[in-house]
């Protein structure tokens, strides 16, 4: 129960870094969430929200594929989701960093990036609780 507890605590401080970088660009950042209307990043309380219902569906998600699902259905959806996980992460750091989205701040680019990291994060323990599990059933 420790190491749960350690893991949605730092969950948690992750999730609250992300909404506040999240909230906080420079100027041509705060242009282009007005002229690309991005309302749920307007606002430190709308970012916060937003970052953690992403991350608390992903939870939810995880709960599931590890109640519900059980045997290779389990392992490979974790293990994909884990995957287009660091895809998103990859993706996400590639867009930041070229194009109009360079002069958005560091902080918001590290907060874009952040968010498909925690994601990762969710989805790799649940990829690693899901195949060890497994091993200890046999």
């Amino acid at each position: 129960m420790r190491t749960n507890l350690f893991y949605y605590l730092v969950l948690l401080v992750l999730t609250v870094v992300a909404g506040w970088l999240l909230a906080h660009p420079n100027l041509i950042g705060q242009i282009g969430i007005f002229w690309y209307d991005h309302d749920y990043l307007e606002t430190l309380p709308k970012a916060m929200a937003t970052v953690a219902v992403t991350v608390l569906i992903a939870l939810t998600i995880s709960l599931v594929i590890k109640r519900v699902t059980s045997g290779p259905l389990a392992v490979v959806l974790a293990i994909g989701l884990f995957v287009v996980c660091l895809f998103l992460v990859f993706q996400t750091y590639t867009q930041f960093s070229s194009g109009a989205y360079r002069f958005t701040g560091s902080g918001f680019k590290t907060g874009a990036v952040l968010l498909p990291i925690i994601l990762a994060i969710v989805f790799g323990k649940t990829s690693y609780d899901v195949i060890t599990t497994r091993r200890t059933k046999r």
